[in-house]
């Protein structure tokens, strides 16, 4: 009876939610729309009920959400492929100096060797139905904006809480596909318990380091294995070492002949976020003030930490993970201001959103109901912008990802006021579905403590913070700068907080988590203090945030209306994290005049680069790799027109942040490839999306199997995917 029912859910999504063109190129499509798609005419072998079917097993049970990125099951045993980049906080997690797992790799002996990764987890999707009718009911017409929010954000509490108390061992998440107006819930199996199994040396998996991210042409080997595994008797259960290998009800197909050039492919994934139906005013404050903002303070903290990393591999690792994620962020962000200045993307929208301006005023119907629609829409960004300085400083200045000291000491300060109330009404990370993994979260990431560097860090947020002035003022800092010099009262503070502070014990840190308020200030900690004073300043942006959303999201609603209207068709929603499919063609591109990117890259390239850049660390490639391609040892894996093993290839098809992992499947659906990385020209793509340099970048299938085979030897993971 439940799954008649799923089928019937399923069956009234499918029919009308969306109702898309067909032969787009372009787009991110939810798997309820694959059937409105010409894929035989693109050259897809297998049928929309291969690739997603509610009431038997289909490709999608087989593709997995990887702790944000995606990834794939391999085997029968849960073998998981997914990118090293996406993998790369497991390595780090259990790289020392004896064992350094990050300059040499890892390859368990056999699975009683496979490494636990802690803050892994893996979802796995069951079913989803729109649920737009039931969340929407929460707001109601005397609400303020702000009140409208937060009735939503409970509502979808209320929704997923009950879900998961029914059905232990689910993850329930309401996904909000066209904001303000289309509502999905989506089930997921959730297994807790994933061990790393597999990671070349970094030296392979981030060949070419920084120079090459985001570039074309690539050699890069971004690939890993790691494997789910649950309780003997098949339930969902944290790391034990009772605990035996998943058994999914579908695994991809290895493809060891690889693809060639103009091969049909797709690519089933976990995009993160679009905003292709946003308005130019939203483009236009990324552009001018949120991108900026982030370039400006990430380029700094990179460069603090560089030089704290050099001369100590200690440190090095400690700051590798975070370092990494703030390279990737500063040099996609550069690529997207080029692009959007390159493509003048917020004058083209202004131009769009005139002509629909002329659109809705030529009719009264029309004029009545979106008549000030754009006007409110400006008014919104407007406000925005004038808060925006002091609202990033703050955001930047309690994130864990500046300071583990003073970020986990706001998450400390809230949870006591958030733990009190009713579970679905407090922030997200407080509800009980949560709480646990907020607490890993927080004392397993001061692993990676290094007072120095935290101390320059704060020093820099904190003195960012005070030249905020005027009506941009942060008034918790107030105790802190007080008197004339700002510079020696921050000094004064740190060297006082550092000496005082308990939370640099993991077990301080969980134990305060629990504490209330008054039990909180009574402990005098000099960081939780300045949380504390912090407190209402951050209340104030939160309640900003929720009275801006609660007047974007009708404005938002309406602006996909009238837009569907004016144009004639109907959008396929931005990406927000949940399953969708994309297709098209291994193909180069021409990014400049006389400029042609051919679609692989082969393993002679990382010799060529490895000679030409004795000086750069991110080129110099291992020996045995460089003596097996000298002696063109390619076994079975080389590409029988370029004579030589494929390592990176190129295809138009539409991806984001969140599709690393993603495979890439031929037209029978068998694993060719793995996605890791966009062109830096195609950057731009959370924007807008072009055939002409929208390319994104995967490592080709032959290269990780040959890597397996001939570079570390691991013929029983070969074994285990099929490939003989």
């Amino acid at each position: 009876m439940k799954k008649i029912i799923l089928v019937a859910l399923l069956a009234l999504f499918f029919t009308g939610l969306f109702n898309l063109p067909l032969h787009a190129e372009e787009g991110m499509f939810p798997l309820s729309e694959i059937h409105k798609l010409d894929l035989k005419a693109w050259g897809f072998s297998i049928g929309s009920r291969e690739m997603y079917n509610p009431s038997g097993v289909s490709l999608i049970d087989g593709i997995i959400n990887l702790g944000g990125c995606t990834a794939s099951f391999v085997s029968g045993d849960g073998l998981i492929l997914t990118n090293y980049h996406c993998a790369f906080g497991a390595i780090q997690a259990v790289t020392t100096t004896e064992n350094d797992y990050l300059r040499d790799g890892f390859f368990a002996a056999d699975r009683s060797a496979e490494i636990p990764a802690k803050r892994y987890t893996v979802r796995l999707i069951e079913s989803y139905r729109d649920v737009s009718r039931e969340i929407l009911t929460a707001a109601k017409k005397k609400m303020t904006y702000a009140q409208r929010s937060k009735a939503i954000e409970e509502k979808i509490n209320l929704m997923v809480v009950a879900f998961e108390k029914s059905n232990p061992g689910k993850r329930a998440e309401v996904a909000e596909m066209f904001r303000g107006k289309t509502y999905v819930l989506f089930i997921y199996n959730y297994i807790k318990d994933v061990r790393l199994v597999y990671a070349p040396p970094r030296s392979i998996g981030e060949f070419g380091g920084e120079e090459d991210n985001w570039m074309w042409p690539r050699h890069t080997g971004d690939f890993a294995f790691m494997r789910a595994y649950v309780a003997p008797d098949g339930s969902n259960a944290e790391f034990a070492p009772q605990n035996v290998p998943f058994q999914p009800k579908k695994y991809l197909k290895v493809a060891a002949e690889g693809v060639q050039n103009g091969d049909f492919a797709f690519i089933l994934g976990y995009p993160g976020s679009t905003h292709r139906h946003k308005s130019s005013h939203f483009i236009a404050h990324e552009e001018n003030i949120r991108m900026p903002f982030t370039v400006d303070l990430y380029r700094w903290i990179i460069q603090l930490k560089e030089k704290m990393s050099s001369g100590d591999r200690g440190v090095a690792i400690k700051l590798s993970s975070s370092l990494k994620g703030l390279w990737n962020t500063v040099t996609r962000s550069l690529g997207q201001l080029k692009g959007l200045k390159n493509l003048h993307l917020v004058e083209k929208r202004e131009k769009e959103e005139e002509s629909l301006q002329q659109f809705i005023l030529a009719n009264p119907a029309r004029q009545k109901k979106y008549g000030s629609l754009l006007a409110d829409l400006a008014k919104v960004y407007e406000e925005k912008g004038k808060r925006a300085r002091r609202d990033l400083t703050l955001s930047s200045l309690l994130s864990n990802r500046i300071s583990f000291m003073l970020g986990n000491a706001f998450k400390i300060c809230e949870a006591s006021y958030e733990r009190v109330k009713e579970d679905t009404k407090r922030e997200s990370a407080y509800m009980d579905r949560n709480f646990d993994r907020t607490q890993k979260q927080m004392t397993m990431a001061l692993r990676d403590y290094h007072e120095p560097t935290e101390k320059a860090l704060l020093k820099e947020m904190l003195r960012r913070a005070a030249a905020c002035k005027g009506e941009q003022a942060i008034a918790g800092l107030r105790d802190i700068i007080a008197g004339g010099d700002e510079e020696k009262a921050i000094d004064a503070f740190l060297e006082k907080a550092f000496a005082e502070t308990k939370l640099k014990n993991p077990e301080i840190v969980s134990d305060w988590l629990t504490k209330t308020t008054a039990q909180l200030q009574a402990m005098n900690d000099p960081f939780v203090n300045l949380a504390f004073a912090l407190y209402p300043d951050h209340r104030e942006l939160k309640e900003a945030e929720k009275k801006e959303k609660g007047v974007l999201d009708p404005l938002l609603a309406q602006l996909v209306d009238v837009r569907k209207e004016f144009m004639g068709r109907d959008f396929i929603p931005d990406a927000n994290g949940t399953l969708r499919l994309t297709y098209g063609r291994i193909r180069g591109y021409v990014p400049a005049d006389a400029v042609r990117m051919e679609p692989f890259t082969t393993l002679n390239g990382i010799v060529e680069k490895h000679y030409a850049h004795p000086d750069l660390p991110s080129y110099q490639a291992p020996a045995k790799l460089i003596e097996l391609a000298k002696a063109k040892d390619y076994g079975r894996f080389a590409h029988p027109e370029l004579d030589d093993v494929p390592v990176a290839m190129l295809y138009d098809m539409d991806t984001t942040g969140g599709n690393s992992g993603s495979p890439v499947l031929n037209a029978r659906g068998e694993l060719i490839g793995l996605n890791f990385d966009r062109v830096f020209e195609a950057t731009i793509n959370d924007y807008a999306w072009d055939e002409s340099y929208s390319r994104s970048i995967g490592v080709d299938i032959r290269f990780i199997l040959w890597s397996l085979a001939k570079f570390s030897g691991a013929d029983r993971l070969l074994k285990e995917m099929g490939v003989q």
